[in-house]
């Protein structure tokens, strides 16, 4: 059934739209006396219920009830409160129409100009391993409905559904209230809050669970603008980086100095640290065009652990780190700082700058520093956008005991070499994972000293790797991030010097492989897993 319909000319001009009332009814309460201290100090009368009302009167504030609006009571346990004609008719009503005015008026209803509203926790209750009513008793109903209704009015109403949202509404309140644009995108972000939501419930009621170790039958990711980039991967092409609800890497890292991040660099910044951390020990990786040209950890008893790795990963490849990204595991020093001085390089990023390294960086007023959210984390899951769809795959992550599963790795040529070079084979391995397919990666005292990728066959690239690493190549140990189908591959390292091999083996031509091993002498390692990157 269509919904009414009114003359155009009926509708009066409505763009900043001042706050004198407002609905407050939220879960999460992060800062949400910040919002009620900047609403009472602006003269705005607060409607609440439940623990938000409790909330903002403890802090001194005054607050009208709900069901003093309704003059009915919260019953059955809370799950009435808000669905009452004389809440919606005050989200819902136009006031760009005098008829709309005149029925509040004949109705003695109040008009809402702002309303704040967030969910159950729905998601985080099945999360917790919660099952059955204790998960129904956690599906909203009453706040999807205030959610929707003021986002359907977004012409006289703002609705806010993040604490995120904040402080650009009180700003607004401040300034004598919100824009029309301002309420078109807080609407927007409404209506994905709310259609996320009931994914969510809808998910859980045909499968029964929303553990994140699942494959969805049904996949939303809600994402917001974080900003307009200058252009994309070339200048011809539009661009913008967007947030993820609950996200918590290089999105959401905060920029301590340096030019406007370009879409590349937040493209690089996003494989550094997928090459720094997967180390343990202090890392520095250095990136150009989304591949390692130097992966490091700190060498034995340095005394500045970081400032020792950035050196060794450069020593890899000096020509290629000019104009690379970098990001580290650890506390970015002044030593590591001063090392860079006369380093050309587009972003550091890193969970924390020591303060003096701050000042030697603002010489490179260019240069971008990145800090990492303190609950900086690894994807669990990868997603990539395909014409048509998206595919969507568990994130390639080692294991931390990946020591102890070395130990089951088979050994299909020479001798297990010892603690340390079985230490450097580690690092190889975990490095592989970092560089574009075909990949295959030289290293000595972990640190690379030659890198061959994103070639289209694996004799390319291990040409490419040991012409990189030169001299170096002699006693280094190589990692291939899949099997090598021939044995010409590993003959070009054999032949260059290589101590030992590791890859994941499953070739129909391994015995050829193994032999060419053998008769060198060289250890070879099967691993069992690949680690392709695309």
């Amino acid at each position: 059934m269509a919904g009414p319909s009114h003359d155009p000319a009926l509708y009066r001009t409505r763009d900043v739209v001042p706050v004198r009332r407002a609905l407050v009814s939220v879960s999460d309460k992060t800062d949400l006396l910040a919002l009620g201290e900047a609403l009472a100090a602006a003269g705005v009368e607060i409607v609440s219920t439940g623990g938000s009302a409790t909330l903002l009167r403890e802090a001194g504030h005054t607050v009208t009830d709900v069901s003093s609006v309704t003059g009915f009571p919260e019953s059955l346990d809370g799950r009435v409160k808000t669905l009452h004609p004389s809440v919606h008719a005050g989200l819902l009503a136009d006031l760009r129409l005098e008829d709309h005015e005149r029925q509040l008026d004949e109705l003695h209803i109040a008009p809402f100009e702002l309303v704040v509203v967030n969910l159950y926790p729905f998601v985080e209750t099945v999360r917790s391993g919660a099952q059955g009513d204790d998960v129904v008793e956690q599906i909203d109903i009453g706040g999807p409905a205030m959610v929707r209704a003021s986002a359907k009015n977004y012409a006289n109403v703002a609705i806010v559904v993040s604490p995120s949202s904040y402080p650009a509404v009180i700003e607004a309140v401040r300034a004598g209230g919100t824009s029309l644009a301002q309420r078109r995108e807080l609407a927007a972000r409404a209506f994905a809050h709310t259609a996320e939501y009931d994914r969510a419930v809808a998910t859980w009621f045909s499968e029964g669970t929303l553990t994140e170790e699942d494959l969805p039958a049904h996949l939303t990711i809600k994402a917001e603008r974080l900003a307009t980039l200058r252009y994309g991967e070339n200048s011809h092409q539009r661009a913008a980086i967007y947030t993820r609800n609950g996200g918590h890497g290089i999105a959401q890292a905060t920029q301590l100095q340096g030019k406007e991040m370009s879409y590349n660099n937040y493209v690089d910044a996003d494989a550094a640290l997928r090459a720094a951390f997967d180390m343990v020990k202090p890392a520095v990786a250095i990136i150009k065009h989304a591949n390692p040209c130097g992966i490091a950890v700190t060498a034995p008893n340095a005394l500045d652990p970081i400032a020792s790795a950035h050196l060794r990963a450069h020593e890899c490849d000096p020509v290629s780190a000019y104009g690379g990204v970098i990001a580290a595991n650890g506390t970015v020093t002044l030593k590591m700082a001063e090392n860079l001085k006369d380093i050309f390089t587009e972003v550091i990023v890193a969970p924390s700058f020591e303060p003096e390294a701050l000042e030697v960086f603002k010489a490179k007023k260019n240069l971008r520093l990145l800090q990492l959210p303190q609950d900086w984390q690894q994807e669990r899951m990868d997603v990539r956008l395909v014409s048509g769809g998206l595919l969507l795959q568990d994130a390639d992550r080692f294991p931390d005991d990946i020591e102890s599963v070395a130990k089951d790795w088979q050994l299909v040529s020479g001798e297990r070499p010892a603690d340390d070079d079985m230490t450097n084979l580690i690092f190889a391995w975990k490095a592989c994972r970092a560089v574009k397919s075909n990949a295959i990666v030289l290293a000595k005292g972990s640190a690379t000293v030659g890198i061959g990728m994103g070639q289209v066959n694996r004799v390319d690239s291990c040409r490419l790797a040991v012409e990189r690493a030169g001299d170096r190549a002699a006693g280094s140990v190589a990692a291939s991030d899949a099997f090598f189908p021939f044995a010409d591959g590993p003959q070009i390292l054999l032949d260059a010097g290589i101590s030992a091999i590791i890859q994941p083996g499953g070739s129909v031509r391994d015995d050829e492989v193994i032999a060419a091993a053998q008769a060198a002498n060289v250890t070879m390692f099967f691993t069992g897993e690949r680690h392709f990157f695309h």
